[in-house]
């Protein structure tokens, strides 16, 4: 049975090998889309584009500008003359937020009244505009603490004493949450175009039949063609954490061991997913839709980008169908907060029920299809 095995396994190995096309996409692929995406995928807002209308041109205006541009936050590209100029601005795109600064400025600063300041932003997108908004707001609560502190020597009292800590991700580095999330995707995307194409490719070029008319068994075929693109998977986990940690110096404060044992679970249902998408499939255009139709869903509702807590109920109970979802938890939790097996129990469980489920009902279907 196992000399039977090996021999296919070897057969793809050296298929994969003479196939001058697979050997960028598995080696290059994996650590291209990860330089890709970890430098363009961001949560971090900054340098938004802002324009200026200063009615009021004294020192005081001034100062709150330069208060403005000192912060990485916003980018002062115009210093408009007029509200037509400042409302074509925005009406282009070419600018996200907007500060008007009224008549009379100084004068409400030096009277020690409430100096108005108008700050108009894009709404088109919330989040870009929420986090805008809340830059601006604390950016003018330090500006008004300066005042009062030139003013009076002492800072303003404050009935609430914050001290605040951030764990886990002090910086707060968007890169330390993507691009452990963009390892589990590059994962999960690699292992299933291979594992769908590899035998997709034999139906193709009808060798799929010659191998089932042998004495090989269904089940030595599907474990012989699977085995190589486990050790495949292995070989990009390894890369793509190569990549992540050195490149973009993302600590993993888990166990690394840890890490590679539960992504072979993770394996576990991608091959599960790609062999699936193998028997339904009569050539690589279908597989491609079908990898496509399955990755959508696994990106927008793992919660890779969204919280899943803010989907409908309907959709929240979805997504426990989903390996990457288990899996992304497991990543994060490994690099960010060093989460040990007991605390991660939650998502190896369902992970390991769900690879199992997957890999079953593809062999099973698998069976039926070439029978």
């Amino acid at each position: 049975m196992w000399s039977r095995i090996f021999n296919i396994a070897r057969k793809e190995f050296l298929q994969f090998r003479r196939d001058r096309r697979l050997l960028p996409m598995v080696i290059f692929a994996p650590v291209f889309q990860l330089v890709i995406y970890g430098y363009a995928i961001s949560t971090t807002i900054a340098n938004i584009d802002t324009s200026v209308y200063d009615l009021d041109r004294t020192q005081e205006s001034r100062e709150l500008i330069s208060t403005i541009t000192a912060s990485r936050y916003f980018r002062f590209k115009y210093l408009v003359a007029n509200f037509r100029s400042l409302d074509e601005l925005i009406n282009r795109g070419s600018v996200t937020a907007a500060v008007v600064i009224p008549t009379g400025f100084a004068k409400d600063l030096s009277r020690g009244t409430a100096a108005q300041v108008q700050v108009i932003v894009d709404g088109s997108d919330p989040n870009t505009a929420t986090t805008a908004l809340g830059y601006m707001q604390a950016i003018f609560r330090s500006y008004s603490e300066n005042i009062i502190i030139k003013r009076f020597g002492r800072p303003p009292p404050s009935g609430v004493d914050a001290r605040i800590r951030v764990w886990y991700n002090p910086t707060l580095e968007s890169k330390n949450y993507m691009v452990p999330g963009i390892i589990a995707f590059v994962l999960m995307q690699i292992t299933m175009i291979l594992t769908a194409f590899s035998i997709v490719r034999e139906k193709e070029l009808g060798t799929i039949e010659q191998l089932i008319v042998t004495p090989i068994r269904k089940h030595e075929l599907i474990l012989g063609k699977v085995l190589p693109y486990v050790a495949i998977g292995y070989l990009d986990i390894f890369l793509i954490l190569l990549v992540g940690t050195r490149a973009f110096r993302v600590p993993v404060t888990g166990s690394i061991v840890l890490l590679l044992l539960l992504s072979g679970l993770f394996l576990l249902s991608a091959l599960g997913i790609g062999l699936f998408i193998s028997t339904v499939s009569r050539n690589q255009q279908q597989a491609m839709m079908a990898i496509s139709f399955i990755m959508m869903p696994s990106f927008l509702l793992s919660g890779f980008f969204f919280p899943i807590a803010n989907m409908p109920p309907v959709i929240q109970a979805l997504t426990y169908t989903i390996p990457l979802r288990y899996y992304l938890d497991i990543v994060r939790g490994i690099f960010l907060k060093g989460t040990g097996v007991t605390l991660l129990w939650n998502q190896i469980a369902p992970l390991t029920a769900l690879g199992i489920i997957i890999l079953v009902l593809s062999v099973v279907w698998f069976r039926k299809k070439l029978e």
